[in-house]
């Protein structure tokens, strides 16, 4: 007899994903305006630049999830200022909440293509967005603590 015991549901996945979109939204916040678009180390991109790649992949990323529209990767979106950049974050935030409450729950064991580019099933690529968010909130991190600022406690999601 096979069984499908469930380990996480959709909801707490999804709770999962915006806890750290909460905690990369004060990475942001914390970096001075300037910094935030013209501070790098060893050749790596700004934060900003690095939040644009996680732009691009979060709300277009529940979208495709839930439609199947998996319109090609735009990182090159350029806010000028960092409250332009928040906005940004924000709408992304309503775009996941959105489409996430169209995504059917059997969906997320099936197979997709996340952008064309990234083959697994649906949970498999939705762990992958949180890892890449992880990952760049890291470098933010590093960036903060060059610039002698305090980030934000990574456990406080």
């Amino acid at each position: 007899m096979e069984t499908n015991n469930q380990v996480i549901t959709p909801e707490q996945l999804l709770a999962h994903w915006q806890g750290h979109r909460n905690l990369t939204r004060r990475v942001i916040e914390a970096f001075p305006e300037e910094a935030l678009f013209n501070h790098s180390i060893g050749g790596m991109r700004t934060f900003a630049a690095m939040t644009g790649e996680l732009l691009a992949i979060a709300g277009p990323g529940a979208k495709g999830m839930a439609t199947g529209d998996w319109s090609p990767l735009e990182e090159d979106l350029k806010p000028e200022t960092k409250e332009g950049l928040l906005r940004l974050w924000d709408k992304a935030t309503g775009e996941i909440n959105e489409y996430w409450a169209q995504i059917p729950s059997a969906f997320f064991q099936e197979q997709t293509k996340a952008f064309g580019q990234y083959d697994g099933t649906a949970y498999s690529s939705i762990l992958y967005f949180i890892d890449n968010e992880i990952h760049h909130r890291g470098q933010g991190y590093v960036y903060l603590r060059s610039l002698g600022i305090e980030p934000p406690a990574f456990w406080e999601r």
